[in-house]
């Protein structure tokens, strides 16, 4: 396993001013025939983490996925887990969220008591991140899965009040996500508001399909930029997003 120090990375690459971009990465859905191919143009187009996650997996696949992924390569393997179900030793790190745009209780603290005893023992890096639902247009499956409302798309005080409060409540970085297959990403003017608000590392997902909308949630002040489900359809488009950074 890789221990690259996946927070003190970030955080070292955001004083540097220097973006970062990771490909999120469903095991569910990853199944292709060509999905090893397709793995291998993302690490060619030097994808900087894979995040791991999705609303259905379980344990025992997720743990071959990421062994798979590893004989690859040794690019950072992070966690993005919809439920405590969602845990594996066999990655280097997790985003151990909290859905701070929401107020479902296990979703705020509930899952994390489950989680805590596992992770208390693992290897794994645990990075907090507060999780903030932004509305891309259509009815994603994060808010329903989460039974949650998404901050309205143009409501940038709430979205800073609440990213105000996430860091001020010790959390390491902030994700706002428009959600998978969102319609509209996360609006520039949001992302900057924010950016301005908080210290912490920013990182923004949701909608971005073109290295157009990725360049502009850099521009606007996204550290860590997450794209997946439009590579599900054009693998070859990671070329082109990855290359949004620079």
């Amino acid at each position: 396993m890789v221990n690259s120090g996946v927070y003190s990375g970030l955080c070292a690459a955001k004083l540097a001013g220097k973006k970062r971009m990771a490909m999120l990465l469903d095991p569910d859905k990853f199944i292709s025939p060509h999905a090893g191919d397709n793995l291998d143009i993302a690490i060619d187009a030097g994808i900087d983490y894979f995040f791991i996650g999705g609303s259905l997996i379980a344990n025992p696949g997720l743990d071959a996925f990421l062994e798979s992924i590893r004989d690859r390569c040794d690019i950072p393997l992070v966690l993005f887990p919809g439920s405590f179900f969602q845990l594996s030793y066999r990655a280097d790190a997790l985003l151990f969220l909290s859905l701070i745009s929401g107020r479902n209780p296990e979703l705020l603290i509930g899952q994390h008591v489950i989680a805590a005893p596992f992770l208390k023992l693992s290897p794994l890096e645990i990075i907090s991140t507060g999780y903030m639902l932004i509305d891309g247009g259509v009815n994603t499956s994060v808010q329903y899965m989460s039974n949650t409302a998404p901050i309205p798309k143009d409501k940038n005080d709430i979205a800073v009040s609440t990213a105000i409060a996430g860091e001020m409540l010790g959390l390491k970085a902030l994700y706002l996500e428009a959600g998978s297959g969102a319609l509209n990403p996360v609006s520039g003017s949001m992302i900057a508001d924010v950016r301005r608000a908080i210290s912490i590392p920013l990182i923004v997902g949701g909608g971005i399909r073109s290295a157009e909308s990725a360049g502009a949630a850099y521009m606007a002040g996204a550290d860590l930029v997450v794209v997946g489900n439009a590579l599900e359809k054009d693998p070859g488009l990671v070329r082109d997003l990855a290359a949004a950074r620079y």
